[in-house]
């Protein structure tokens, strides 16, 4: 089981300490994808680096702009292109002069029109102006920021760590109150699964996710994550000892005790997780891998 964590104390605008140097302010969007809220972090003082500036609402830049009063934005850091996190970048920009960082999208797709979204939605018009898709530091009076490419929940998403407090902005790479989304094309099981494993071996002390409250016990934390997504491979192997099936044939039977509505999300995660055994060859297709195909094993 995972260990979620998901008491949290805040008042919407509200700028919290929440550490020596991080403060955090919750924009007014919660739902679905997003708990309760887009937490936007403020890193440092005097001269300060924000992380996800969250949705375009004109209320959340004001509370942000209020909990910087008197000090100077130099950094906008962005850990991906949905909807909840980047929008809200340029005009905080507009308002401070300061620079967004992070990393563009190569191939920007269509927002999901299913019956279930599986998602927030897409920044389609996020342009970063530093691109951080390498890796790379940035840096203030007394803090230091590291950014780690961790693809998977989106092909272009980062995690920030803070160097002087050994913690993790985790975007929505981890999350103590949910699983992660991964929905193929933009978003890639195998790489979600080699990002958990690197953040694993890197021993933070905290992760700070831009939804929920923080991570204290971070290697459990993750080994629980990764423990869990084997158990959804293994499920899905078991079934097709029985013989060769559709993702459409396999969601009533894995996800029986799982509202029919929400079938179509779970289509979409099982795809990504057949793509993934396709590619390690524990299964097969009858061509190339998508919803529609029969899958067997090896």
């Amino acid at each position: 089981m995972i260990p979620y964590v998901r008491q949290i104390e805040f008042e919407y605008g509200r700028c919290d300490q929440v550490s020596p140097l991080i403060r955090r302010v919750i924009a007014n969007n919660p739902g679905p994808f997003t708990f309760t809220g887009t937490g936007t972090y403020i890193v440092g003082r005097d001269e300060v680096a924000v992380i996800d500036p969250g949705p375009d609402d004109p209320a959340h830049l004001e509370a942000i702009l209020a909990a910087v009063a008197g000090e100077r934005v130099t950094h906008i850091l962005i850990t991906h292109h949905h909807a909840d996190h980047s929008p809200l970048a340029g005009a905080l920009k507009a308002a401070t002069g300061a620079t967004i960082y992070g990393c563009a999208v190569a191939a920007p797709e269509a927002d999901d029109t299913g019956e279930v979204r599986m998602e927030a939605g897409h920044d389609h018009d996020f342009r970063p102006d530093v691109s951080l898709c390498g890796g790379g530091e940035v840096s203030g009076p007394g803090w230091t920021l590291e950014a780690i490419a961790t693809p998977g929940h989106t092909s272009n998403h980062i995690c920030y760590a803070l160097k002087e407090e050994n913690c993790l902005f985790s975007g929505d790479h981890i999350m103590g109150w949910s699983t992660t989304v991964i929905t193929p094309p933009d978003g890639d099981m195998t790489d979600y699964l080699r990002s958990l494993e690197l953040i694993r071996a890197r021993g933070f002390s905290t992760l700070w996710p831009t939804h929920g409250p923080p991570i204290r016990a971070v290697t459990p934390f993750i080994d629980a994550y990764l423990e869990h997504r084997q158990e959804r491979v293994e499920q899905i192997l078991k079934a097709l000892a029985a013989g060769p099936a559709r993702i459409a044939d396999l969601v009533p039977r894995l996800y029986a005790d799982v509202d029919a509505r929400l079938w179509p999300a779970a289509a979409r995660s099982m795809l990504a997780a057949m793509i993934h055994l396709a590619r390690e060859g524990r299964i097969t297709a009858d061509g190339a891998p998508g919803p529609d195909v029969a899958y067997r094993l090896a």
